[in-house]
């Protein structure tokens, strides 16, 4: 398993890419311009420090270079995900759930569906 640490920002940017496969510069900054505020620069700062350190890699495509993420959304969120509960939970997802339930953050759909998550562990 690769082992990128991504920063917020670069998470929104790995996160297009995830969906779109690839994008150019240009691409990048249409879509995130509105919810972040960054400009082509920002973005290019960005895609460079990505690219060190190994989460995408780009080709040339006619005058643009072409970006795509050469990690795996699942990888990367799994991984972040155990960081985040080890760090904060000390690994224990239980602890987790009951500050979310009494934390009244749980909606009745989201249980439902941690019921159905947890029917499928059984399974397995």
């Amino acid at each position: 398993m690769t082992n990128v640490n991504l920063s917020d920002g670069e998470w929104k940017i790995m996160n297009q890419l995830w969906e779109h496969e690839t994008a150019t510069i240009t691409e990048l900054t249409a879509w995130l311009q509105e919810t972040t505020g960054w400009d082509k620069h920002i973005i290019i700062t960005m895609l460079n420090r990505m690219v060190k350190k190994g989460a995408v890699s780009f080709y040339e495509k006619g005058r643009a270079k072409q970006f795509y993420p050469l990690i795996s959304q699942s990888e990367v969120s799994i991984r972040e995900t155990k960081g985040f509960l080890n760090k904060v939970y000390r690994g224990s997802i239980g602890m987790m759930v009951n500050a979310m339930v009494e934390d009244k953050a749980l909606s009745k759909q989201d249980i439902e569906e941690l019921y159905k998550i947890l029917e499928q562990a059984e399974l397995k």
